[in-house]
Parts: C-alpha cells; sequence; structure tokens
C-alpha cells in the first residue's frame, strides 16, 4: 500500500477516462491519477480509423485516433498521473470518515510495481463496454475458425494488419458491424450481407447510409443465423426469416457461402469492478445506478461513459465524463452533497431506460437525462409524469433505438415531485 493518498484515481484511460482526469484537473484537483490497462492512452478509439467524431465536440469529422489525441494533449497539459499497463483488480470503498471523506481503496497489478493498492478520496469508473460473443446468442452449428466479434476484426485489420477473410456475413446492425461492412469491402473482401434480428437496425441512420447503402450491401431486417457450417473454417452460414414469436420461420432458409461471420450482436458494460464494489446496479443498462451528478450509491465513486449506458457517440461520452470529473472535484473540494430532496427517474412506454435513476433537486440547477427508445417512432413527444400528471414535454420529428436521446430537465420544475418517482415516455403524436 502506498503511503500517498490521492485526490482522485480514474479507471480507465479510454476517452472517458481521459476527460474525466482533465476536468477534476481544470477545477482545481491536483492529486489526480489515471490508471489504464493497455500500453497507450485512448482505448477503443486507437481502433476506430473512419471519421465521423467530433462533430458536437470540435464541429468537425475527426478519426478516432484524432479524437483521442485532442483530448491526450489537453491532459499532458495538466499535472496529472497516468499508469500505464496496469489492470485494477478490485475497487473497495472506504468506509464514511468522522469530520472527513472516505478513503477508498484501489487494488492494482503491472510488470512494472507488482501488486499495489492506490487509495484516494474519490474514484470515476470509466473501464467502457465489451462485445456479446457467440456464446453469449447460442447460435447453432460447428465452431470452426473464422467467427470474430466485430470489435475484434477492426482491430487485427486496423492494429495489427492482419485481413480476417474474404467472403464475410455480418450478424447485428449495430455501429460496429456496419462501419466494418464498408471496411472489409475497402479492404476488397465480398460482404454478402448484414443480417439483424429485429424490424429495425440497431445503428446510426448515417451509418446505414455510408457503409450499406453507398456499398450496395442487403441489409435483412428480422433475420438471424440458424446454423453455422464448416470444419476447419467456416464454410457457410444458414440465414432464416424471424417471425413474430421470434423463431425462425421453415422454408425461409437461405445459405451463404462463406470464410468469416462478424458478430455485431450488442455492447456489455464492463461493470465486474463496480459489482465486486457492491454498488447497485440498473438491470437494464447493465450499469450503475447514479445521480444526476454522475455519482454512485457509493459516496465519492463515479461512473461515467460506456461503463453506465452504452452510447452512440463519444462526444457525448466527453460530456458525461467532464460531468464525472467536475462532480469528484466537487466532492473533494467541499464534501459530500448537501441533503437535498430526490426524485426516482423511471422508463415508461417505449422507454428502455433513463440516466441517470435518480436526480438531487438542487434548486436553480438542470440536469441532462439521456435514455433510449425501445422501437423507431416517428413525430414524437417525450413526456415527463408523475403520478399521471404532466410535468414537461419535449417534441421530437423521430427517434430510433439506435440514437440516444437527450433531454434537460431542471430541479424547480420538479420540486413538487420530491420524493415521488417521475417518469419518461414517448409517444407517437399525429402528423
Amino acid at each position: 500500500m502506498t503511503d500517498e493518498i490521492y485526490d482522485l484515481v480514474v479507471v480507465g484511460g479510454g476517452p472517458a477516462g481521459i476527460a474525466a482526469a482533465n476536468a477534476a484537473w481544470q477545477q482545481g484537483l491536483r492529486r489526480v491519477l489515471v490508471v489504464e490497462r493497455d500500453q497507450e492512452l485512448g482505448g477503443i478509439l486507437n481502433q476506430c480509423i473512419h471519421n465521423g467524431f467530433g462533430l458536437h465536440r470540435f464541429g468537425e469529422q475527426l478519426t478516432g485516433p484524432e479524437y483521442a489525441e485532442r483530448f491526450e494533449d489537453l491532459l499532458a497539459q495538466t499535472g496529472c498521473e497516468v499508469r500505464l499497463d496496469t489492470m485494477v483488480l478490485a475497487v473497495e470503498p472506504g468506509p464514511a470518515a468522522d469530520g472527513g471523506l472516505p478513503v477508498h481503496a484501489v487494488h492494482t497489478a503491472s510488470t512494472k510495481d507488482g501488486y499495489q493498492i492506490v487509495r484516494a478520496h474519490a474514484v470515476v469508473l470509466a473501464m467502457g463496454c465489451r462485445e456479446r460473443t457467440r456464446g453469449a446468442i447460442s447460435i447453432p452449428g460447428t465452431r470452426p475458425a473464422g467467427v470474430y466479434t466485430a470489435g475484434a476484426a477492426q482491430r487485427y485489420i486496423n492494429m495489427e494488419g492482419y485481413m480476417v477473410g474474404k467472403r464475410v456475413l455480418i450478424l447485428g446492425s449495430g455501429d460496429i458491424g456496419l462501419i466494418m461492412a464498408r471496411r472489409m469491402t475497402l479492404e476488397g473482401a465480398k460482404v454478402l450481407a448484414c443480417v439483424e434480428l429485429m424490424p429495425y437496425s440497431g445503428g446510426l441512420t448515417r451509418n446505414i447510409v455510408q457503409c450499406l447503402n453507398d456499398f450496395d450491401i442487403p441489409l435483412y431486417l428480422s433475420h438471424t443465423i440458424v446454423d453455422i457450417k464448416g470444419h476447419d473454417r467456416v464454410e457457410q452460414a444458414v440465414v432464416a426469416q424471424i417471425g413474430p414469436d421470434r423463431k425462425p420461420v421453415p422454408g425461409t432458409e437461405m445459405t451463404f457461402d462463406v470464410d468469416t461471420i462478424l458478430l455485431s450482436v450488442g455492447l456489455i458494460p464492463e461493470n465486474e469492478l463496480t459489482r465486486q464494489a457492491g454498488i447497485p446496479m440498473d438491470p437494464h443498462t447493465k450499469g450503475a445506478v447514479v445521480y444526476e451528478n454522475m455519482e454512485t450509491q457509493a459516496p465519492g465513486i463515479f461512473a461515467c461513459g460506456n461503463v453506465v449506458q452504452v452510447h452512440d457517440l463519444v462526444d457525448f461520452v466527453s460530456e458525461e465524463a467532464e460531468r464525472a470529473g467536475a462532480s469528484a472535484a466537487a466532492y473533494v473540494q467541499v464534501g459530500a452533497e448537501t441533503a437535498a430532496p430526490t426524485v426516482e427517474l423511471s422508463a415508461g412506454s417505449d422507454v428502455g431506460y433513463t440516466v441517470p435513476q435518480r436526480m438531487r433537486l438542487v434548486p436553480g440547477e438542470t440536469s441532462s437525462v439521456s435514455f433510449r427508445v425501445r422501437r423507431p417512432l416517428g413525430k414524437s413527444r417525450i413526456v415527463v409524469t408523475c403520478d399521471g400528471q404532466e410535468v414537461k414535454s419535449f417534441r421530437r420529428q423521430r427517434m430510433a433505438p439506435g440514437e440516444m436521446e437527450h433531454i434537460k430537465l431542471a430541479a424547480d420544475d420538479l420540486a413538487p415531485y420530491a420524493g415521488r418517482t417521475v417518469e419518461v415516455r414517448a409517444e407517437e403524436v399525429e402528423a
């Protein structure tokens, strides 16, 4: 155990961790440590060499590495300490201290320093997310080589220089899968189709247009892989239509001769550390339950980015992370939030979840609430209610599950409903 007590330890050096550390420094913290298990900062952005990043943040299109570099340059101008190639094994919340802040223990291991316990008054969890694998969705068939998650294939091609296949089928229409359809095509492979279980795509509209339509790659909605054939290497993938009961429709099978299958079937927040710390989790987001300032139910431990909810744009990851970093700084400098009435936020009809799940009603404060809808909606209203009484509403021309929605809620508007549950729902309106 080291003797030094840091103001803040940030777990993860991807876009969320970098933005949180930089924000905490800008707010006055001077003993800030970023712990990253990889050998360089940047996280998943390092393998995302396509453009489209930074439109909201910088007003221009950047590649993933360029976007990461912008924040790394900001971090380099601070005095934040960075430890690379260091794995965090556990985060142990400290007990409440009489007249002072708790001290949390962050257990780390590295080849350079071995096993260490780093202590800090505040912790920001920014571990990101991981991909669901074939085992998570139980595709039947043999288990030959040539089945990759889309992110793994992306790393092989963009960072390691390996071509993973020549005839490709992609299962799932999440953004990574759509982008890899284009990337594989540009590298000379033949992408035969993108197959999606749901009756709508899970990716951004711009990616459907730029990555599939522009390259004449068909998208089969309400379809899935029902069999994989091959011994040493994938030889065929059998695809069938899915009925309303989510079961394959007999007689609709299509056989594709392929040597590679890419899986883009969802992302899961990397929350093993969060669960081990005993922090309450949201079963819908698979992330921690957080307040409006991104603090978890463990005082002094904050969470942000894809470890809280899977984002569609990294610009919003940075924004959320800066809120967490600034809040951590305020916690260390001022102490725990003063007692304030709260409301619970819940997801109503056609809304999958809300982040945050709880809001402190500090007079004059306005909080950002993000969520995803459960199905594509045309001209719509986002309605905030409590016990059937409408509190606030927001108009939208369209909404889709692949695109996060954001609304602003003022504490003063919610003050009459303190101690109660406020529901956020979506409803279509007549054109």
